[in-house]
């Protein structure tokens, strides 16, 4: 929907915050509250809203938003956001995030947040991937709580995430989590554990189109890509052209100390060959880095895609495989790294999953906010709450 000719409908919250339908405050205000009336002191809402603008100061834990909120409740008071001057415990927080807020509830909400800004006949290229919480791998075990993510990478949104159970894996959850996302139009792109056919029909019968990375869980499907580009790889060694079949596209950065050569062959040969639904094309990707130091690293990866040659030719297919990466350096690294998601103890309850997707919340309110740095961005936000809240109460269109 366009929003620009519409006027916003605005609502008055218990505190006095005046918020836009539609804001991410809105969504927050409909997830339910289990706890007894009796003896609450604070509005569920009220918890939420301070938690993210703690985490939007830089704060990650319970005991560091509980301070953030506790320094700053002055402020907050005269913001109308709390009833009183006086702030809630850390262990209010930890509550909140282990107990009290059905995780569930709350990544469906935040869901349709995220895509209710997303612009209509837009093409979409989303990201596929899975992520552990390191953090609430309780001492002793393995396996802490997994989310599978559907990433927009050149928006910063996280569509729909899903926990994967510890008896389940990405296979079984992904036709579920896309079934929440628009998919008409839209690129998926996944690596070789969503690389299905039953996921690759889901796709394409919804009008969209897949790139998979193809490894030893589809091995005949493998070798066969695989046996169709070593010839065409040997007769460039050689300085032959390639087979009319055979078409190539390569690309040579550098920075950051290395230089990164990267050359992908593709081929509509094996189309009827292949028994995978949709198929428009196979390919091939070699990458080669030469660093600094003199150390050489060489990897090759086969896919395939629905996508045609007259609608992704090589050239375009490097591209959109390189932004597949998006949810690695704009998702997992701005998480781990500079939210230290898997540095942050979370072993109770729900609170690592909810924890998590604050953590997606807040990096695409900080992307919106037009910073590509979110340590930049969280610094600012810091020195200007009132200007963080604006973002929570304020209609996605007009961020």
């Amino acid at each position: 929907m366009d929003y620009t000719n519409v006027p916003l409908r605005q609502e008055i919250s218990a505190t006095g915050v005046i918020y836009d339908l539609g804001s991410l405050y809105d969504f927050l205000t409909r997830i339910v509250d289990p706890r007894d009336e009796r003896g609450k002191r604070y509005l569920l809402v009220e918890l939420l809203v301070l938690m993210i603008l703690a985490k939007m100061g830089g704060q990650q834990n319970a005991s560091q938003i509980a301070d953030w909120i506790a320094h700053r409740i002055e402020t907050l008071f005269e913001m109308k956001l709390v009833r009183r001057k006086q702030a809630p415990s850390h262990m209010t927080y930890r509550r909140v995030s282990q107990t009290t807020v059905n995780a569930e509830q709350l990544e469906q909400l935040v869901a349709q947040y995220q895509q209710s800004s997303l612009g209509m006949g837009e093409e979409l290229v989303l990201s596929v991937d899975g992520k552990t919480v390191r953090g609430t791998i309780p001492s002793g075990e393995t396996k802490g709580v997994h989310l599978l993510a559907v990433y927009v990478p050149e928006q910063g949104l996280v569509l729909a995430q899903v926990a994967v159970g510890v008896k389940e894996n990405e296979i079984t959850q992904a036709p579920q989590l896309l079934a929440q996302v628009p998919l008409s139009g839209a690129i998926v792109l996944g690596d070789a554990m969503q690389t299905q056919r039953e996921l690759s029909q889901q796709i394409v019968q919804a009008g969209g189109d897949f790139i998979w990375k193809v490894k030893g869980n589809q091995a005949r499907t493998e070798w066969a890509i695989e046996k169709l580009f070593v010839q065409e790889v040997v007769q460039v060694q050689k300085g032959h052209p390639l087979s009319s079949h055979c078409h190539q596209a390569q690309t040579v950065n550098k920075g950051h100390g290395r230089i990164e050569k990267r050359t992908l062959l593709t081929s509509t040969l094996l189309n009827d060959y292949l028994d995978w639904p949709a198929v428009a094309q196979v390919f091939r990707l070699e990458t080669i880095i030469q660093f600094s130091n003199g150390k050489r690293t060489r990897q090759v990866v086969y896919g395939l895609t629905s996508l045609p040659p007259e609608k992704a030719s090589p050239a375009r297919l490097l591209h959109l495989l390189r932004q597949y990466w998006g949810i690695e350096s704009g998702l997992h690294y701005r998480r781990d790294v500079t939210l230290h998601e898997d540095a942050t103890r979370l072993t109770v309850g729900s609170s690592g999953q909810v924890m998590a997707i604050l953590n997606n919340l807040l990096i695409r309110l900080a992307l919106d906010h037009g910073k590509g740095n979110l340590a930049k961005a969280l610094r600012r936000f810091d020195a200007k709450p009132a200007e963080a809240l604006q973002r929570i109460c304020a209609h996605p269109s007009t961020l």
